[in-house]
């Protein structure tokens, strides 16, 4: 069984989440446009659709993923078929079913033992090796993994795949390291999935091909660049053109009446933003009971909540009040709705970057093109994203016509990207200053829900965005500020229990970072890139 066939059939078996085990339908603007996604909207094999359900809410394992990422000894069918003969038998044990017909997963680097006395340089450093994936060791065609073609390193513990914004981050510690040859090889990794599949997924997994995550590709051909020079922005222009085309998808049919279409999103005087976006309508298969016990206690349109939620997970913000209209409510989860700040930012540089490229290349018309859409993004986002009010940036519901009221370490982002003048980079930065900044370096948010991308968790990749979009606009004493909390909690803990782990509780730097909806991972990718970047300065 081919990679596609069993994550087609993960998906497939955690759609019979109703009472009747129909399929949830797609919904609004939402024509399933990916070859993926139509087939996701066939028939299945009934008794797969039950083993499936009935494994994924028994609580057999303690995280949904365990089960998506184990690999079947034989062909599905066979073993639903099995299964659906033997559970009735009083003597059946579900664990012993399981591990009898799936090879579990493992978690990555999990018997590492550190060295707390060493520098914790030199401990990222080893780490690199233990956390990197080679294609002869990471495929298995009988799992939902997709193959790639060059090495990468994956983030750690229960994160045994690649992951898409997590990379560009990790390659900040990975250039410092000059490990360039994993670079260039997660670079070509991820031109090769644009290429192959039209885009790139959040991670390299079947189950993960209904949505993206925030676009950080440009970002990291242009870190390549600078190491290998801009002639190599030639090589990947086709797959940084071909992405852009992926987020803009529908851009030219909007209109007044029908304004919105996967993940673009007419504004009111006719300009173009992006939202977050997943195609299918459907509990996550890495996080069936966690969707499915959600959309149980909601009551309202199930295949609608299902897509907020995938949403919110192709944004990397999983989950954060951003997303809800009721903070302590994740049941009015409404991502869709939300033009966010920081993902119109990221297409900002992409289309920067492109006109970039095409005037290198000598294609002055693409060149001039791609500066126009540059140069209307940026003006919307000013429009739509600034409150002269608090003096910061926020996102936009688009059903409500209004700015919803979360701050959140999104508003650095037009700041990273240079789109701002002095003024406003003055009044992020002191709202930064004044409530952000805390004893372990940046909250997310000022809202403490109990969800991951809230207060009280700092995240690598936010405090490295931040300290350089600070920087950009002479902000040097607070990005220092950032930098030297959030470097000496990084320390702490590690001295403390030998691990860098993926968030950290920068109100108290002596509890673990919380919330989420599985333990705290140590390894970490990004975690260890950026420590390694800012160590290096």
């Amino acid at each position: 069984m081919k990679p596609a066939i069993i994550g087609l059939l993960l998906a497939l078996l955690l759609m019979a989440c109703s009472d009747n085990n129909e399929i949830p339908s797609a919904q609004n603007s939402t024509q399933q446009t990916s070859a993926t996604s139509s087939i996701l909207f066939t028939s299945v094999d009934g008794n797969q659709a039950i083993m499936f359900k009935e494994i994924q809410l028994s609580n057999l394992f303690p995280d949904s993923k365990t089960f998506v990422d184990s690999i079947p000894h034989q062909p599905m069918a066979q073993i639903a078929a099995l299964y659906q003969t033997q559970k009735t038998q009083p003597d059946f044990d579900l664990e012993k079913f399981v591990r009898e017909h799936f090879e579990l997963p493992h978690g990555v680097a999990a018997d590492f033992k550190s060295d707390i006395n060493q520098p914790v340089e030199q401990h990222i450093s080893q780490l690199w090796d233990l956390l990197t994936r080679q294609p002869h060791t990471a495929v298995n065609t009988n799992g939902s993994l997709i193959q790639l073609p060059n090495a990468y390193v994956v983030p750690g513990g229960r994160f045994r795949e690649v992951y898409y914004w997590d990379s560009y981050f990790t390659m900040l510690g990975l250039q410092v390291s000059g490990r360039w040859d994993l670079i260039e090889g997660m670079v070509n990794n991820f031109s090769y999935l644009i290429n192959s599949r039209g885009f790139i997924p959040n991670g390299n997994r079947t189950y993960y091909e209904g949505r993206s995550q925030p676009p950080f590709f440009a970002l990291m051909v242009e870190l390549l660049a600078q190491h290998k020079g801009e002639k190599i922005y030639a090589q990947y222009l086709p797959s940084l053109v071909k992405e852009y085309e992926f987020w803009m998808s529908g851009a030219l049919q909007l209109t007044a009446a029908a304004p919105a279409h996967r993940r673009v999103v007419r504004m009111a005087d006719g300009s173009v933003l992006n939202r977050y976006w997943d195609d299918i309508a459907a509990p996550r298969p890495e996080s069936f009971k966690e969707d499915y016990e959600l959309a149980e206690g909601a009551g309202a349109n199930k295949a609608e909540l299902y897509r907020h939620v995938r949403a919110a997970a192709e944004s990397g913000w999983d989950f954060s009040s951003r997303w809800f209209k009721n903070p302590a409510d994740m049941k009015t989860i409404h991502t869709t709705d939300i033009v966010p700040v920081d993902l119109n930012a990221l297409l900002f540089n992409m289309e920067k970057m492109l006109a970039h490229i095409y005037a290198l290349e000598g294609n002055r018309a693409e060149a001039d093109k791609f500066l126009r859409l540059a140069g209307q993004r940026q003006q919307a986002v000013l429009k739509y994203f600034w409150n002269e009010t608090t003096g910061f940036f926020h996102d936009y519901d688009v059903s409500a016509q209004q700015q919803t009221p979360v701050l959140s370490l999104a508003a650095i982002f037009p700041l990273y990207f240079g789109m701002v003048d002095q003024s406003m980079a003055d009044q992020v930065a002191q709202k930064i200053a004044q409530d952000f900044l805390q004893a372990g370096g940046l909250t997310t948010t000022l809202a403490n829900t109990g969800q991951q991308w809230d207060a009280p968790n700092g995240w690598a990749p936010l405090q490295w965005l931040a300290i350089q979009g600070l920087r950009h606009y002479q902000h040097y004493d607070t990005a220092d500020q950032v930098k030297s909390r959030w470097v000496n909690l990084n320390r702490e803990v590690y001295h403390t229990t030998g691990k860098l782990v993926e968030k950290y509780n920068v109100y108290d730097i002596h509890l673990p970072g919380g919330g989420g909806e599985y333990e705290l991972q140590d390894g970490f990718g990004w975690t260890n890139g950026v420590l390694m970047a800012l160590l290096a300065e």
